[in-house]
């Protein structure tokens, strides 16, 4: 057994602290804005240039011209500023961002990412991921523990074009979750998944990791 998309969300919206100002990557990272906890005040901000997002909107109520970076439809909020791209990027250049929250490809034990491009395959370009990894405070990276094949994800060493090196801080997938030191301290095993054994979880992994007293 392992855990949903939407269960994997839920576990990384526990990262968030209130007074957060939060950057959710394309894919699995937005479901987290569905699990901000009641009565925190957290503001979301989305590379195309909006400060304080709201949550997805009801079936017939969308606005086409209200979408966030990965081109969904979201809602605004009584609270929410508009601007350029370029001052979003200023944003997260200048280290204004608390959390980002992001999708991957591989993860290495030493907190490499990579989740731009897959050689070989035809690419937008590399999106915002290579300017958050740099600017944002602390990167959590939700994704599939194992790709279609069956081959790990979370790696010795990504073989992937990496988007940044030593820039994971947390990893949530459907089987666990980790901590990571990237500045040389590996791997930690924080959690399983409701029905995953260690066994399990160890045959699925490349990555050599440590595992919490209070998981052993």
């Amino acid at each position: 057994m392992a855990w949903t998309r939407e269960q994997m969300a839920a576990r990384a919206a526990k990262e968030l602290r209130d007074g957060f100002y939060v950057n959710l990557g394309i894919g699995i990272p937005t479901l987290v804005a569905n699990y901000i906890p009641d009565g925190m005040s957290v503001t979301l901000q989305s590379e195309n240039g909006m400060l304080g997002m709201g949550p997805f909107p009801y079936e017939g109520e969308a606005d086409p011209d209200l979408i966030n970076a990965g081109k969904q439809t979201i809602t605004e909020l009584a609270q929410s500023s508009y601007f350029s791209s370029a001052d979003s990027f200023a944003m997260i250049r200048g280290g204004h961002i608390d959390l980002s929250i992001l999708g991957g490809m591989q993860v290495s034990e030493g907190g490499d990412l990579a989740n731009w491009m897959v050689p070989g395959k035809m690419v937008k370009g590399m999106g915002g991921a290579m300017d958050l990894v740099a600017g944002v405070k602390r990167v959590v990276v939700v994704m599939e523990h194992c790709e279609k094949s069956g081959a790990a994800k979370f790696l010795h060493a990504c073989s992937l074009p990496l988007t940044g090196a030593h820039v994971v801080d947390l990893l949530v997938t459907d089987l666990a979750v980790f901590e990571i030191n990237r500045k040389g301290g590996g791997a930690r095993l924080l959690e399983l998944a409701a029905g995953v054994d260690l066994a399990e979880l160890r045959a699925k992994t490349e990555a050599d990791f440590e595992v919490a007293a209070a998981v052993a």
